[in-house]
């Protein structure tokens, strides 16, 4: 059969990775210019290795060989080199490569091989390798490997064993017969993400553990980049911290640095390897390439460039982005920018300085991440005005490389970071931030702020892909994530204060301490309107009251079991305010643990006069931002706490197992897209024969253009039947005679055939309408489950009841698969509708399991099938005991790879 692949060099396996170490490498497709470097690759290897991968001591490939193993045709024959930059142009440093053994459509096998290099064993590579070789397999309709290694060859054993694959191996004349099933399981997805946490958590610490720092940049001429470069030295001599800072020109040269590229000594200047440990670049787009080409071997791991003048320059300046990412990555090193504000941290006795910041923060507990700089300036100027206290602050710019995504991974196990703040302009990735962010979220709380509501806006400088998702789709990926979304930067700070400063509430009742009988009921309101509950009365308690009348409301109000968090407001009209209440509500929230938040005249941010020990509370301008923030922090401890269920996994096909359903699944989908290569709608019986691939029963249904083939039809399919316009503009429109119900004999029938021809005829343009015969479903709910493949968002399901009402109020929940059994159940519930599927007005209560089982087997077929450009189920009917699919619009399209394809790989 032919296959709907090109053989032309597929430029999208290219990516760039983290190694173990944190180091990176650029790995792509071998081409036939490679026979030199393979070659050389092949004779450095040690005996032990070369005998590992051949079986036999081949110190030489021999030349016809070498020729075949550099050629290939990227679908029945495939190989991925790893290569760094070499004396002689680029050295190979790992093959991983594939040859079809087997091609029978949907279970085609293919035989696996690796070759490492002895430099780099142990640093992950091999893991990688086969992360991508496989995912470039299952492009090309491979879905299982197969490989003969030596039992000897427990590295490479234990890269299969180890990936999460499900594996089978058995040893046969000396050699173990190793066969992986490519299909993607829930370990496998879990080992990418422990390797990939570690891996980029490990590449953050590089960069913010540095201390000896180079900055590169113009002496004189009065430019941007100068004052750029000037305000670097300005911020060092103000605050150097345990930072060294190294000038270029003015302390050190390349010589002395023993940088590489064209006029340096790779490694051969005193101090060798080390000499740098990140660089700081102000400089034009072209000198910013060259100085990380020239940095190779002066050990520095990254890079942060201050100037802008990249993407946001057009085409020329994206592609000089490429550039820098792809030089810097093969040199190993990461990017922060460009027009970056710096690095900055706040660990005892490696205090990093990389920053245009003349002055940092005081230290605390907070990380902070902005990709726009002038946030970034706004930010550290608030956290300073209000006492916060920041563990690091990183500024990505216009995050060409170092995102959000890599500090988070970052911080998760970083000691001095208990709470995460994001500023975000852009998400380059949704699915990996949901992915990490849920991680991130169930230890240590995540705010987040993304400019605009929708979050597709794209500033100048970043590149996204486009989005089709409905404008809530960010939400549901930030609450599906469990972080707290703020407005604005006020709000995020708001929120920070209390979850740096104070313990999370354990439940939402809320007791009341205000000034006046007014401000207690204006606390009681924004309470209430923040979803939490009022304990009793709200203590009124004024601005004068003396010790022991202050002490006694206090102690009633932290009395054990008496609420879950306290907002106390304190407002004097007249009077000159007092530190007593401040003191006291300090001391008991202190003494007890209870979450506190405070709005007092005069105080912000964390004030000494509300500081008891090592205890501070929270000030905030107005009582409605303090309860705001208390609300925020409650419902991410409940969030914190609650089940989150596991992933769903529905049997998909009674008789075959899971993976011969999927094969089946991809059958299909590759014969139809041969046939139709841009894409198609597909008719009934196909849409049929792929719903029933995951366990999906559609109802059957004829087609009828007469009165006569309409009772031919209900006499195959069963009394009684529905009639309905086929038209899709009419199908579902009972209102103006598009469909007819519970029609039990032949002679209805016929007049109801008559009665919507005619209607169609008057209705539709189509000369010639058609009409569809199906067999009653038993009366229930009638749904909607749709799925849409977003170009940036990934498949995107939605649920929704059916009806013009709902659809005009957009009555509807969307989730981003994989889903859990919660998110499904969530999903069903979260419309305003839903109690009509509960028993609403007396009404018996729908089959809701038989409802979420068809929703999570849409999410699975979603996740595993990115051909399937959009599913409609519409209506499915939920009655009191099963839920029937009686109409399915299925349309698929050659697949473009997802941002969060099963492997891992940096932005390029």
């Amino acid at each position: 059969m032919r296959l709907p692949y090109s053989t032309e060099y597929p430029v999208e396996w290219e990516a760039d990775v983290v190694l173990r170490d944190g180091s990176t490498t650029h790995v792509r497709p071998i081409r036939p210019e490679d026979s030199d470097a393979l070659q050389r690759f092949q004779m450095a290897q040690s005996e032990r290795s070369t005998y590992l991968r051949f079986f036999a001591a081949l110190q030489r490939i021999p030349e016809r060989m070498l020729t075949q193993l550099v050629t290939v045709d990227h679908v029945r024959r495939a190989a991925l080199v790893a290569v760094r930059p070499g004396t002689g142009g680029e050295d190979i440093v790992g093959v991983a490569r594939y040859d079809v053994v087997d091609d029978q459509p949907g279970r085609r096998t293919a035989e696996v091989a690796f070759n490492i290099a002895d430099a780099l064993q142990g640093q992950g590579l091999g893991s990688v390798l086969l992360e991508h070789i496989a995912a470039a397999a299952r492009e090309r309709g491979v879905h299982r490997f197969v490989a003969e290694v030596l039992p000897q060859n427990r590295a490479m054993l234990g890269v299969f064993r180890e990936a999460g694959y499900a594996v089978e191996q058995h040893l046969d004349d000396g050699v173990v017969t190793v066969s992986v099933d490519l299909d993607p399981t829930d370990r496998s997805r879990e080992v990418m993400a422990d390797r990939e946490h570690r891996t980029e958590a490990r590449s953050m610490q590089g960069l913010l553990s540095a201390r000896r720092v180079l900055l590169v940049g113009p002496a004189q001429g009065g430019t941007v980049d100068e004052l750029l470069a000037d305000r670097v030295r300005e911020a060092h001599a103000a605050d150097p911290g345990d930072t060294e800072l190294l000038v270029l020109g003015d302390d050190v040269t390349w010589a002395d640095l023993g940088g590489g590229g064209p006029g340096g000594a790779q490694g051969g200047a005193p101090g060798g390897e080390g000499t740098v440990d990140l660089a700081v670049v102000a400089a034009p787009p072209d000198e910013v390439i060259e100085t990380v080409r020239r940095l190779r071997g002066t050990g520095a791991r990254g890079v942060v460039v201050l100037s802008a003048g990249w993407a946001e320059a057009g085409p020329d300046g994206v592609a000089r982005r490429r550039e820098l990412l792809r030089t810097a990555h093969t040199e190993g090193m990461r990017v922060v920018g460009p027009a970056s504000y710096g690095l900055l941290t706040n660990v005892p006795g490696a205090n990093l300085r990389a920053s245009l910041a003349l002055t940092a923060p005081r230290p605390g507990r907070v990380g902070l991440f902005s990709q726009s700089s002038p946030v970034a300036v706004t930010a550290a100027e608030t956290v300073k005005r209000r006492g916060l206290g920041l563990s690091t602050l990183v500024s990505a710019g216009h995050r060409a490389d170092v995102s959000g995504n890599d500090v988070m991974q970052y911080w998760q196990d970083d000691p001095h970071t208990d709470v995460v703040c994001l500023y975000l302009e852009t998400l380059g990735n949704p699915r990996k931030f949901s992915r990490i962010a849920r991680r991130l979220a169930q230890v240590k709380p995540v705010v987040v702020v993304v400019a605009g509501r929708h979050g597709s806006v794209v500033p100048p400088g970043h590149t996204v892909r486009a989005t089709r998702a409905p404008r809530r789709m960010l939400d549901e990926v930030l609450r599906q994530s469990g972080v707290i979304r703020a407005e604005n930067t006020h709000q995020l700070m708001d929120v920070a204060q209390v979850l740096a400063h104070q313990p999370l509430p354990t439940g939402g009742r809320v007791g009341i301490l205000a000034s006046s009988p007014s401000l207690a009921a204006l606390v009681a309101d924004a309470v209430a309107a923040a979803g939490l509950t009022v304990v009793g009365p709200p203590e009124p308690l004024s601005a004068g009251a003396p010790d022991d009348e202050i002490a006694a409301a206090v102690d009633a109000l932290y009395a054990p079991g008496a609420c879950d968090a306290v907002v106390v407001v304190s407002v004097p009209v007249v009077l000159p305010r007092t530190d007593a209440i401040a003191r006291a509500v300090a001391a008991a929230a202190a003494r007890t643990g209870r979450t506190t938040v405070v709005s007092a005249l005069g105080l912000h941010g964390m004030p000494d006069e509300l500081a008891s020990g090592d205890v501070r509370i929270p000030a905030f301008s107005t009582p409605e931002d303090a309860v705001w923030a208390l609300g925020e922090v409650v419902r991410y401890a409940q969030w914190r706490t609650q089940d989150h269920g596991t992933p769903v996994r529905p049997t998909l096909r009674e008789g075959l197992s899971d993976g011969a359903a999927r094969a089946e699944a991809r059958t299909l989908v590759e014969s139809l897209l041969v046939q139709e290569p841009d894409g198609a709608v597909l008719d009934p019986a196909a849409a049929a024969d792929l719903l029933a691939c995951y366990g999906l029963t559609l109802w059957s249904s004829r087609t009828v253009r007469t009165a006569d083939e309409a009772v031919a039809a209900a006499e195959e399919l069963g009394w009684p039947v529905a009639l309905k316009i086929a038209a899709p503009a009419l199908r579902h429109r009972a209102d103006l005679g598009g469909v007819r119900l519970d029609i039990a004999d032949a002679e209805d029938l016929r007049e109801d055939a008559e009665r919507m021809l005619a209607a169609a005829a008057s209705l539709l343009p189509a000369p010639d309408p058609v009409l569809e015969v199906q067999a009653m479903a038993p009366t229930g709910v009638a749904c909607v489950v749709r799925s849409v493949e977003d170009e940036l968002f990934g498949p995107v399901v939605s649920f929704g009841l059916a009806g013009d009402a709902v659809d005009l109020l957009d009555d509807v929940t969307h989730g981003v698969p994989p889903l859990t059994d919660v998110d499904v159940a969530r999903m069903v519930r979260g419309v305003r509708a839903a109690p009509r599927l509960f028993g609403y007005q007396g009404a018996p209560a729908a089959d809701v399991a038989a409802l979420e089982d068809v929703l999570a087997r849409v999410s699975v077929m979603a996740e595993d099938l990115p051909e399937l450009a959009s599913l409609e189920l519409y209506p499915v009917a939920v009655a009191e005991r099963g839920a029937a699919v009686l109409h399915a619009t299925v349309r698929l399209r050659p697949a473009e790879r997802r941002t969060d394809a099963p492997r891992r790989a940096l932005p390029g």
